[in-house]
């Protein structure tokens, strides 16, 4: 299967609910419904276990501080927000019915052989286990979509994690470009990062967006993201790490139409007069009209024309052809010339 919205030549847009279900499976498939209805084609979850994931002395990073009880700890915090394996298919079947992909993040190859057997048809990495070769390992096994996202890597490390895929199916891996921060800041965006990713690696790009507000995203589909990944919530005030960062449902809907109206905007490569632009054509462009009047068999003079609107006869481009040939009858000065009056 391959990713459906960019079959059709259109951004894939994820919104990403990661943790910020809290572990409640009735709180995720309100933000499933949340998400269909702001036009997102998938949701994205996360699973792991936190005993297998994080050595318990691991510390929080700086956001997750700031965004929860500093007093607890890195793994109580993931412990909190585990969404259990036997929660998995009751969303998943969800997110059938409601004809949203499903997508999650395994962060061990456990989790990621338990999302195969689900049927779970597209992967998505996180940045920091872009150096997790053996989970790159099995999931290229799978042939399967997946999303590599690449915050704080260098290209060394993604020519690396790549050329495990390359011994599968290439064509199944995308790369998103990240800043691996929550909310990153503008300055460190370096969007141009999106050319540099599709022309070394001749791969699928997209944006993973830790960044406020929807031009950064936009600003991505003009340099070339076929997939956007934004955070998710209901509510930037409920609890867990991921909330302030994320986007409301309001400001998802608002994403997701900027994003559209950007892609309508971009068009095609071929340069072209558009159907709209046609009655201006003919009229504000300007032909060839004669300043006197000119006896059959006369020679037209350079003099004798000038350029004024409607553009409707013969362009400026003609007169080197026009100057020095025959009036093919008598012709008055203020009309416009036209290919029979000469010969």
């Amino acid at each position: 299967m391959e990713l459906s919205r960019i079959r059709k030549n259109n951004c894939f847009i994820i919104a990403e609910i990661g943790v910020n279900h809290g572990g409640s499976v009735t709180l995720a498939m309100q933000m499933i419904d949340e998400a269909k209805q702001c036009g997102a084609d998938a949701v994205k979850f996360q699973t792991f276990k936190a005993s297998t994931l994080v050595e318990k002395n691991t510390p929080k990073v700086g956001y997750q501080m700031s965004t929860t009880d500093p007093g607890e700890s890195h793994f109580d915090m993931l412990k909190a927000l585990e969404f259990n394996y036997e929660d998995h298919k009751p969303v998943i079947d969800y997110c059938r019915a409601k004809e949203i992909e499903f997508i999650s993040t395994p962060y061990d190859i456990e989790s990621a052989t338990f999302l195969d057997q689900l049927g779970v048809q597209v992967f998505k990495t996180a940045s920091a286990d872009i150096v997790d070769l053996p989970l790159h390992k099995f999931l290229a096994s799978t042939r399967k979509d997946v999303i590599v996202s690449t915050g704080m890597a260098t290209l060394g490390e993604i020519e690396e994690v790549l050329s495990i895929y390359q011994t599968e199916d290439i064509t199944k891996v995308s790369l998103l470009h990240c800043v691996a921060n929550y909310p990153c800041e503008y300055k460190s965006l370096n969007l141009n990062v999106l050319k540099t990713l599709r022309e070394a690696f001749d791969v699928r790009v997209g944006f993973s967006d830790h960044a406020i507000g929807a031009v950064p995203a936009v600003a991505s589909v003009a340099l070339g993201a076929q997939i956007i990944e934004k955070h998710f919530t209901l509510d930037k005030n409920m609890e867990g790490p991921d909330h302030k960062a994320s986007s409301t449902p309001e400001e998802f809907s608002a994403l997701v139409s900027a994003i559209r109206i950007a892609e309508e905007c971009l068009g095609s490569k071929l340069k072209l007069v558009q159907s709209e632009e046609i009655q201006m054509r003919k009229i504000s462009r300007k032909s060839l009209f004669l300043t006197r009047n000119i006896a059959h068999g006369n020679v037209i003079k350079e003099g004798d024309l000038t350029l004024q609107r409607p553009g409707t006869g013969i362009y400026a481009n003609m007169i080197p052809v026009i100057v020095g040939r025959m009036a093919n009858k008598d012709l008055t000065k203020g009309e416009i010339l036209r290919y029979g009056d000469f010969k």
